[in-house]
């Protein structure tokens, strides 16, 4: 591809990235230690809290997320100068991507030439689209091509192309050999994608629900409002794509004028510069984090002994400073939602249930064929090996990508309305909502396969005969499908911080927005036991009743700041209070 960066990270570049890693890692961890105790408190009040009762809803489903295991052969972009190389590609399970110069090299256990996380990476299988995307990295050498060769091997079709694009690092460029392939990877490839970008945003751990929060606040001290797709990935990795954001612009001016070529050519040397700064970064915050995990885990510990014993203590603390915080901004607040946030909440709402219904709905209807060709094959072949060979099919539907391809289409096809939030209300987290709402998909899958199975296996016994077992099956089947439903009115919930006053400021601004959001679920579903509650919020929102006794002056006596034209930062609804903890 011709032109490389002029140089490779010097000493000095690298000493000024450790630099500005170590000076993040200053300002992060101690939000993030103020976090843990917030995201401590949050799962010992719900473990002491009532539960939902026996027998109404699915069971959890005990297998963790993963993708099947893909390999074979393709061709690989590669070396310096790059030329198409045959290859033998290995996808983990854990959504790690491998390479090996050839397959007698993968099955002897050798290394591997090349590995990724696929992290943040999005997948192009058209070559034009993937060729307007490099022109657009440097804008301001297009048409400039005089330095290129001239049989630049980018420009030269690909058949079945996978391409590799990531905004931060090195772009992968493979081939397929066939369309079957180049199908089968693009599925294997996104819910690679998918699996290694949510892995915080699934987890149940505190730490987990901590850093995410923590990342938040950090971000939003920066004076940054919106909200993005950053928090893809594992701590480290978010940690880098939040440095390499703020770090991006200052390294175009500096480095890009460096570049040598031109074009296209350039373009590919400035992701090369920018995978060597990623994986500096990385190296980091890794190495930060790691440092950090003996205190993380030593204070959790400690949180566990001090909250646990004070809690109902510590939540009675919280309910009474969440009820000062209410009255002080009742009047501005209600004043800011009907002006800022009615007139856009039915907007908002039927936009984000689109975007999960039509995959729900395909699962209820996946779920059901699978459900039904079970009792199909009962009838013909109780005991067969056919009819076994049905029940573990049925069991890994939810990891079956090319099956549950149709769910996670719909979330797909929802991009483009969800990119029309973007102008009114700075909201550019898309691809963070499309695997959310795919995740859900398989993770119901999931949960109503195991609830079904196990359903089965507590009502059917062999003095049963064929008929007798499918009816049973027939029951149990509409048991499953029955509680699907019940799901629906949590998709937009949210969580909240419990510790300090400034996460109580928070959770009475959400619970009195989430009010409004319940409003208008009702509406929008046409159900009255819709039910969109802040999930881990300790405090009931105060009552709407309430705020109509206030008048009109008080009502407009503390504006909110109008909500932003296109591009502009988003700004909070109303200034928080000063910042501490309810202790002081």
């Amino acid at each position: 591809m011709g032109g490389r960066p002029s140089s490779p990270l010097d000493k000095q570049q690298r000493q000024h990235l450790k630099g500005q890693v170590d000076t993040l890692l200053r300002n992060f961890l101690p939000c993030y230690r103020g976090q843990l105790a917030a995201s401590v408190l949050r799962q010992i009040s719900r473990e002491l809290g009532p539960q939902e009762p026996a027998g109404s809803q699915l069971l959890r489903s005990k297998k963790l997320p993963r993708v099947r295991e893909h390999r074979g052969p393709l061709t690989q972009l590669r070396g310096h100068p790059p030329r198409w190389q045959p290859i033998f590609c290995v996808l983990r399970g854990d959504g790690r991507l491998e390479w090996f110069s050839h397959k007698e090299e993968y099955e002897n256990g050798g290394h591997c030439l090349g590995s990724t996380a696929l992290t943040g990476y999005t997948l192009l299988t058209s070559q034009r689209e993937y060729l307007r995307l490099l022109d657009a990295l440097c804008p301001e050498s297009l048409g400039d091509h005089t330095q290129e060769e001239p049989d630049s091997l980018l420009e030269v079709p690909v058949s079945f192309p996978l391409f590799l694009q990531h905004p931060f690092r090195r772009h992968l460029c493979f081939s397929a050999a066939t369309r079957e392939a180049q199908h089968a990877w693009r599925l294997a490839l996104q819910g690679g994608i998918r699996l290694q970008g949510t892995v915080l945003q699934r987890s149940q751990a505190p730490a987990a629900r901590a850093f995410l929060d923590a990342v938040r606040l950090y971000r939003q001290h920066q004076g940054h409002f919106g909200d993005d797709d950053v928090t893809l990935g594992s701590d480290a990795e978010v940690l880098t794509a939040v440095l390499m954001r703020e770090q991006l612009p200052a390294l175009r001016a500096q480095t890009l004028p460096g570049l040598r070529g031109a074009g296209r050519a350039r373009a590919w040397a400035w992701t090369e510069l920018l995978d060597a700064v990623h994986a500096a970064v990385l190296a980091g915050a890794s190495a930060g984090l790691c440092a950090f995990q003996p205190e993380k885990d030593e204070l959790l510990a400690s949180l566990e002994k001090t909250i646990r014993p004070d809690v109902d203590q510590l939540l009675r603390q919280r309910a009474r400073v969440a009820g000062r915080l209410r009255t002080n901004i009742r009047g501005p607040l209600e004043s800011c939602l009907r002006r800022e946030v009615d007139p856009q909440l039915p907007r908002v709402v039927q936009t984000l249930l689109r975007t999960v219904e039509a995959s729900l709905e395909a699962v209820r209807t996946l779920l059901a064929q699978g459900m039904d060709r079970l009792s199909h094959r009962l009838r013909q072949s109780p005991s067969g090996t056919r009819l076994r060979r049905e029940v573990y099919s049925f069991g890994e539907m939810p990891w079956d990508l090319a099956l549950m391809q149709t769910c996670y289409r719909e979330a797909e096809r929802s991009q483009g309305r969800l990119g029309q939030l973007a102008a009114p209300f700075g909201f550019l987290g898309m691809q963070s909502l499309v695997f959310g709402a795919q995740d859900l998909a398989q993770q119901l899958m999931a949960d109503a396969v195991a609830t079904f199975l196990q359903l089965a296996d507590q009502c059917l016994t062999t003095a049963l005969n064929c008929d007798q077992a499918a009816q049973r099956l027939e029951r149990v089947r509409g048991r499953v499908l029955k509680e699907l439903p019940e799901f629906e009115g949590d998709v937009l919930a949210v969580g909240s911080q419990a510790l300090t006053t400034e996460g109580i400021y928070e959770d009475v601004i959400r619970g009195c927005l989430l009010q409004r959001i319940d409003q208008e679920l009702k509406k929008t579903l046409g159900a009255n036991d819709v039910s969109c509650t802040l999930d881990g919020c300790l405090e009931v929102p105060w009552e709407q009743e309430g705020a109509d006794e206030e008048t009109e002056a008080e009502r407009e006596g503390g504006a909110c700041p109008r909500q932003p034209d296109s591009g502009a930062q988003i700004q909070p609804l109303c200034p928080p209070p000063s910042r501490g903890t309810f202790r002081s």
